[in-house]
């Protein structure tokens, strides 16, 4: 990533806020020096507060926006290559507690306070973290619970894209697999993933529920729907 880790708040170019439900927002925003987009996911808990997954800088309005939906309580660092804006968010909302998968709690640490891992997270009936089976603890899943049922939000172990034709997009859509979506990537399985069977499982169990209704990944498109968010499911899963 091109861009220095800091706690300024440097907001890049970024689309408006999509509502997926009366729990969860999403934005899709711009990573420096790369065509590739990045995905933050809020999420509104029956206390009002909210859970940050993957956070990138707003505009002045859009964060106003975001603000009057709730309070910042919680922010989710989903991984090691995710912490762009963590500093940021922390130094904007001091009371944020920090948790990040268990193996990438050293190399966020490094830029932001870290309250525990995802399985120290008090579970509550809309928001639940696990650690994503077969990753040794470098991924972790997000799941939501709303009125159309169930969404879950993955990381980088799961990609949803088209590729890129600039150099960069090229080498990591293309030569390194992450495309198009939806697919466990090449990288992933270099890096992320130590148990294929074990991961493959877990989505193939995540893909049978009967209450799937959303699945968003940090890379880039959204599944909408129990049958797209099954098939893309089924799909990723294919290559473990």
């Amino acid at each position: 990533m091109a861009a220095r880790v800091s706690d300024a708040w440097n907001v890049l170019e970024h689309g408006p806020i999509e509502r997926i439900n009366e729990r969860l927002w999403r934005v899709e925003g711009a990573i420096p020096g790369m065509t590739l987009r990045r995905v933050m996911s809020v999420v509104r808990r029956e206390s009002g507060g909210l859970v940050i997954h993957s956070a990138i800088a707003l505009r002045p309005a859009e964060q106003a926006e975001l603000e009057a939906w709730g309070k910042p309580e919680v922010l989710l660092v989903p991984g090691a290559y995710h912490r762009l804006d963590a500093p940021a968010y922390k130094r904007r909302y001091p009371g944020l507690r920090v948790y990040a998968p268990s193996a990438s709690l050293g190399k966020v640490r490094q830029v932001v306070p870290v309250d525990g891992a995802y399985e120290d997270y008090p579970a509550d009936p809309v928001v639940q973290l696990s650690s994503a089976p077969g990753t040794s603890g470098r991924e972790g899943i997000l799941f939501v619970r709303a009125s159309d049922g169930l969404s879950v939000v993955f990381n980088d172990v799961v990609m949803n894209m088209d590729r890129k034709r600039d150099p960069l997009g090229f080498l990591f859509t293309t030569l390194l697999g992450s495309a198009p979506g939806p697919r466990v990537s090449r990288l992933s399985k270099l890096t992320l993933v130590t148990d294929r069977r074990a991961l493959r499982e877990e989505l193939e169990r995540i893909a049978a529920l009967p209450d799937l209704a959303n699945l968003i990944v940090s890379h880039e498109k959204v599944c909408h729907g129990r049958a797209e968010s099954r098939a893309a499911l089924e799909r990723a899963a294919s290559y473990l």
